[in-house]
């Protein structure tokens, strides 16, 4: 039997942009469903990096992406979203008109459709799978020694660990479970590394002051018994090889990012992102807005701050669909006592 769930808005995306969306709309008495492929809320911050600290989040000098997810949901708690968890939308159908837009959103699970007068895509960089290095065998490690995501630092305390990348992530993970791990190596194809200088500079203070190794090469193959881990060969440039006790393998390559059935939905995408203008965040299909990473627009800085800023603009625009004979009254939620009852703190 299909379900048909009538409501303001529908946000594809449950990370942190499309958290905070509810929040701006629900300022403004919208109503919204999120939906989302991952298992619970919150996007890259908490399926990918939970404990990792965020530096750049206004206010926050240092939050986790677990912490950041949190407060979110805190924050929007007096406007009762509903979320569909574990489900992706499988078609979106325009039904309306340009002045009045009106759609249709089904989605992959039990066939659920929803009709709604404007559809915010928050979808970060659409679904997303690690890439997986060319390594034969590797998958019979995969979730008990061969791990593309730390989601609880507290697994790697005592262990082996062997980290393999030179990125952002790589090199955050080093100096992070360093300090926990039994002996830590990082292992990187060339001695250069495309992470936050500075983070490259408290590595090879560490690895300087022998608090762990650094080894340049690539994993030819990994050694172990019963999906249990004991070592990685490694191959140096010269051919030469040799082994590197681990109970843990990190490899830290990158996303594969696929934008699944978005990109059927005529929205003129652009090397994979979807253009919007800088007014409203709306794309070439009125009442269809993109923010966070998916949206492309001259100058744009992926940032979850300026997905922030994004979702606050587009909410605006929102309004005058949901609500056409509607005045909207710009207020400020430290001076407005409506505001303030919304949001259940006006004495």
């Amino acid at each position: 039997m299909t379900d048909h769930i009538e409501t303001d808005v529908v946000i594809i995306g449950a990370g942190p942009v499309g958290l905070f969306a509810v929040f701006e709309l629900g300022l403004l008495d919208i109503k919204c469903h999120l939906i989302d492929i991952l298992p619970k809320v919150g996007g890259q911050c908490a399926e990918l990096y939970p404990e990792k600290p965020i530096y750049d989040i206004p206010g926050f000098p240092m939050v986790t992406g677990q912490g950041l997810v949190d407060n979110l949901m805190a924050q929007i708690e007096p406007f009762n979203p509903t979320f569909h968890l574990n489900e992706m939308v499988e078609s979106l159908e325009s039904i309306g008109t340009p002045e009045a837009p009106l759609f249709r959103v089904k989605t992959s699970e039990n066939d659920t459709t929803f009709v709604c007068k404007a559809v915010i895509i928050a979808a970060g960089g659409g679904s997303f799978q690690p890439k997986k290095p060319p390594i034969d065998n590797i998958e019979a490690y995969e979730g008990t020694s061969v791990f593309y995501a730390v989601r609880k630092m507290e697994m790697f305390r005592n262990k082996k660990v062997l980290i393999v990348g030179g990125g952002d992530s790589a090199l955050d993970w080093t100096v992070n479970l360093q300090p926990i791990a039994k002996r830590l190596t990082l292992l990187h194809r060339r001695d250069a590394f495309r992470a936050a200088p500075h983070t490259v500079e408290k590595m090879r203070s560490l690895v300087a002051s022998g608090e762990m190794d650094l080894h340049l090469g690539q994993v030819s193959a990994l050694k172990g018994r019963n999906h249990v881990l004991e070592g990685a060969v490694i191959r140096k440039d010269d051919g030469s090889e040799h082994l590197v006790d681990c109970d843990v393998m990190l490899p830290f390559f990158g996303l594969t990012m696929k934008l699944g059935p978005i990109a059927d939905w005529g929205l003129n995408l652009h090397e994979n992102l979807v253009p919007v203008d800088t007014e409203k965040f709306e794309t070439n299909v009125p009442g269809i807005f993109a923010i966070g990473d998916i949206n492309t627009y001259p100058g744009k800085l992926k940032l979850i701050l300026s997905g922030f800023h994004e979702g606050a603009l587009a909410a605006q625009k929102v309004h005058r669909y949901v609500y056409p004979e509607k005045k909207l009254l710009f207020q400020y939620t430290t001076s407005s006592t409506s505001l303030q009852k919304k949001l259940g703190v006006a004495a």
